[in-house]
This record gives structure tokens, C-alpha cells and sequence, in this order.
């Protein structure tokens, strides 16, 4: 049980019930990303009993993914207001009953508004309220609490690929959806071992209370400031609001954000379609299952060793380019798939793009912690993840309809992989840009000879020997932040 302090707030246990709710957070990311990613597996079945084109059928997993990130606000205001464990519990039970609805699913249009809507819907309500508890149960453990919560996404793919796959051939999808309803209700029991900490410990008597409670009272009847307060409220809420989301402002973060944009919508098509690409170059359906194995394991095996090198003393400071280096190694290999035509060739590339895969998605926050800081990274990293829905929903549909008019996944291969190599280019031309003007900035400071001092964090103390000209002190101005002209 958490300590409690002086001040009546509990400490983080960093253990005890702590390593249960990280086994909670492990299952809930088995039973919203592995299962989503496995949902994949089913868009032959779909496409052929539907006879439906390879872009209506894409329609099902880009709903799921969307309806998860863009409602992950919604599951924290449930459990905030109510309680985790309900928001996890309600969450389990609406992707279980959109799971068996769709098992009795007549149209496409019917599994979207089931395996799609109500189900992306229940994962959302579970996902970032089960991510928030392991943070409050750790402090000093907290990046392995992490670390083993998150691995459920890429260790449950490895083996719930074949198992669905399995399902399939025995009972069909509509009974393999069945199964998978009874399974995402293991959401509910997870979400009761969500126990929360006990914040604050009232220590007053019942006279005291009494006391508050009639002050109060009186104030809001009796107060003559009430309109100024509720005003200065509103102007404090609304400054602490523009400093908390200042970074947006920021063109460093805008180049990110872009980059983002271009990165998701590269990376999803793949968990999508590699399954049937590789039964149209002959490889069976057990085999092709497999891929999908393969590529959530090494997923993991890149989330960890690819973030311990990058905390190593020799590769510490270049985190920002290893990021740009597994983002655009991840495009390359798209760019090569279409000329992969075997089992052979399909598990090495697998392997590696899983392994980039799991790499530069562990160094998302890294990276955003360098552009804003680690004072405004909670907000930052809620838009960054904020901005993979639309990618997400898009992507997909575009990929399947690139092939319902070339007859081939090569220009949808191709596609994503400039796109991810785009992504990474204009991270490292921003990097070029940002190193050139501040180059130039010591340059005119040596040719103007004012008496510098370069601080750590990039910001300059300048004590200026003689007057300079009108042209150099606007540079100066517009090349450092705070320099004033006067």
C-alpha cells in the first residue's frame, strides 16, 4: 500500500499492487493493439464474402485505429470523473458487444459501425486510462513499468496472428469474431485491478467541516467580488492554457507535427495489406499469419534494445538523428517490398521493419522532449499522437484504391515509402537549416565584433564594444529570440 506523507498526498508505491496494475496495462494493450493490428488477417474474408474492392474493405481497420485515438480524451474525462476501473470496464464491454455484433454482420456498412465504431470506441475508453495508472503507481521505476506494460502490443501480435488465423480455417469469421467478443472481455477484469491510490486524507472534525461548508456558502450569497473572481479565474485559466500549449507556436514543433503527419500515414497501410500481399505472391495463409508474428516480436526486441543504445553515452546526444535514420530506413524498406515476391524475402523484411518500426516510435518522446522540453511534453506528446487519426483513417482507404486501379500494390507500397522518407528529409533539412543559421549568426557576430557568450541551451549574452549598423542588428533580432533592437 502507498505511504501516506505530511501533506496527506500518496507516494508512488513503486511496487506492491503496482507490478498487478502493470499485468493489467500488459493484457489491456494485448486486447486493443495486438487485436487491432490482428484485425487485419480478416480483410480477405471480408473482401470475399462481401465481394467488396480492396479500398471499402480497408474502411474496417482505419475506423478502429481512428476511433481509438481520437476518443483516447474521452476515456481520460470517464475516468476522471467516474473512476478507472469504470472507464476500463464500460470500455471492455462496448468492444466485446461490437466484436459479437459483428459477428452477425450482413454488410461492410454493418462492420463499420460495429467491429469499427463501437469497438475503436470501447479500446479507446480503455487504452490511455490503463496507460495514466501505471504512472501513478511509479516513480523511480517507472520507464520499466512502462517498458513491460507496452510490450503487450508486439508480444500479443506474435501470438495471437496465428491463433486468429486458426480460428478462421475451424470456425469461420463470424465465429472467429465471436471468440475474439469473449476475449476483449478480459477487459473488464483488468480494468478491476485498476485499484486507485488514495490522494488525500482528511484529518478535520466534523465541527470544522461544518464550518467550511456554511463559509462557503455565505461567500457565494454574500461575496461582492464574485464577478472580478469568476473574471480573473477566467483570464488565469485561459493564460495558463496559452502557456501550456505555447509550443505550438514553435516551427520546430510545426516541422514535427508535419513530419508526423507524413510518418503516420506511411506506417499504417502496411498492418493492413501485408497479409494479403502475401497471398497474391503465393505464400499460405498459415505463412502469411506468420509475417505478422514476426514483425509484432522484432517490434518489441526495437523498443528495447534501440532504447538502451540510445542511452548510451556515445549515442546519446544524436538521438535526433537515429530517429531520422530508423524513420527513413522503415521508407527504404517499403520501397523495396514490391520487389519481394517470396516467403524468403518477406521474413527478412519482417524483421526489419519491424525492428525500425518499434526503434523510432520509442524516440517520438525523446525527440518532442528536445523541441518543447520536458515542462511542456505531456501536452506535446497528446497532440502528437492526436495527429496519427486522420493518417490513420485515411491511408488505408487511398492504398486499397491505388490498387483497385493499377491492379497491384506497387504504387500503394511506393506511395507510403516516400512518404515516410519525406517525413525523415524534412526532419533533417529543418536540423540543416536550423545548424546554417546559427552559423551565420556566429559569423556576423565575429564580423561585427560585439563580445559574445554562448550558453548550453543556445540562448546568447551579448555585450556590445561599438554601435553596429541597422542591417546586422536586424539579423541579430531575427536570428535570436529576446534581443532587443533598442
Amino acid at each position: 500500500m502507498a505511504k501516506m506523507n505530511r501533506s496527506g498526498s500518496a507516494t508512488p508505491p513503486d511496487g506492491g499492487w503496482g507490478w498487478m496494475i502493470v499485468a493489467g496495462c500488459f493484457l489491456v494493450t494485448i486486447c486493443t493493439r495486438a487485436v487491432t493490428r490482428c484485425i487485419s488477417i480478416f480483410f480477405v474474408e471480408f473482401q470475399t464474402y462481401f465481394s467488396q474492392d480492396y479500398s471499402q474493405t480497408a474502411w474496417i481497420h482505419s475506423i478502429v485505429d481512428c476511433m481509438t485515438m481520437l476518443c483516447a480524451p474521452l476515456g481520460s474525462v470517464v475516468s476522471n470523473h467516474l473512476s478507472c476501473q469504470v472507464g476500463i470496464i464500460l470500455g471492455g464491454l462496448l468492444a466485446s458487444t461490437g466484436f459479437i455484433l459483428s459477428s452477425f454482420a450482413t454488410s461492410l456498412k454493418h462492420l463499420y459501425l460495429t467491429l469499427g465504431v463501437l469497438t475503436g470506441l470501447g479500446f479507446a475508453l480503455c487504452y490511455s486510462p490503463a496507460i495514466a495508472m501505471v504512472g501513478k503507481y511509479f516513480s523511480r521505476r517507472k520507464a520499466l513499468a512502462y517498458g513491460l506494460a507496452m510490450s503487450g502490443s508486439g508480444i500479443g501480435t506474435f501470438i495471437l496472428a496465428p491463433v486468429v488465423q486458426l480460428l478462421i480455417e475451424r470456425f469461420s469469421w463470424q465465429g472467429a469474431l465471436l471468440i475474439l467478443g469473449g476475449f476483449v472481455l478480459n477487459l473488464c477484469v483488468c480494468g478491476a485491478l485498476m485499484r486507485p491510490l488514495a490522494v488525500k486524507e482528511d484529518h478535520s472534525s466534523p465541527e470544522q467541516n461544518h464550518t467550511c461548508l456554511n463559509e462557503k456558502e455565505d461567500s457565494k450569497r454574500t461575496s461582492p467580488y464574485s464577478p472580478f473572481t469568476k473574471e480573473w479565474v477566467q483570464t488565469c485559466l485561459c493564460g495558463s492554457l496559452q502557456q501550456e500549449y505555447s509550443f505550438l507556436l514553435m516551427t520546430d514543433f510545426v516541422v514535427l507535427a508535419i513530419s508526423v503527419l507524413f510518418m503516420a500515414y506511411g506506417c499504417s497501410p502496411l498492418f493492413v495489406y501485408l497479409v494479403p500481399y502475401a497471398l497474391s505472391v503465393g505464400v499460405s495463409y498459415q505463412q502469411a499469419a506468420f509475417l505478422m508474428s514476426i514483425l509484432g516480436v522484432i517490434d518489441i526486441v526495437g523498443n528495447i534494445t534501440f532504447g538502451w543504445l540510445t542511452d548510451r553515452r556515445f549515442l546519446k546526444n544524436y538521438r535526433y538523428i537515429c530517429y531520422l535514420f530508423a524513420l527513413g530506413l522503415d521508407g527504404l524498406c517499403y520501397l523495396c517490398l514490391p520487389m519481394l515476391q517470396s516467403l524468403a524475402l518477406l521474413v527478412p523484411f519482417s524483421c526489419i521493419f519491424g525492428y525500425f518500426d518499434g526503434a523510432y516510435v520509442t524516440l517520438i518522446p525523446v525527440v518532442t522532449a528536445e523541441i518543447v522540453g520536458t515542462t511542456s511534453l505531456s501536452s506535446a506528446l497528446g497532440v502528437i499522437y492526436f495527429l496519427h487519426a486522420v493518417p490513420y483513417l485515411v491511408s488505408p482507404p487511398i492504398a486499397g484504391w491505388l490498387m483497385d486501379k493499377t491492379g497491384s500494390y506497387t504504387a500503394s507500397f511506393l506511395l507510403c515509402g516516400f512518404s515516410m522518407v519525406f517525413s525523415s528529409v524534412l526532419l533533417g533539412l529543418a536540423r540543416l537549416v536550423k545548424k546554417m543559421k546559427r552559423t551565420q549568426l556566429q559569423f556576423l557576430a565575429k564580423e561585427s565584433e560585439p563580445k559574445l557568450q554562448l550558453w548550453t541551451n543556445g540562448s546568447v549574452a551579448y555585450s556590445v564594444a561599438r554601435e553596429l549598423d541597422k542591417k546586422d542588428e536586424e539579423a541579430l533580432a531575427t536570428a535570436v529570440p529576446g534581443y532587443d533592437l533598442t
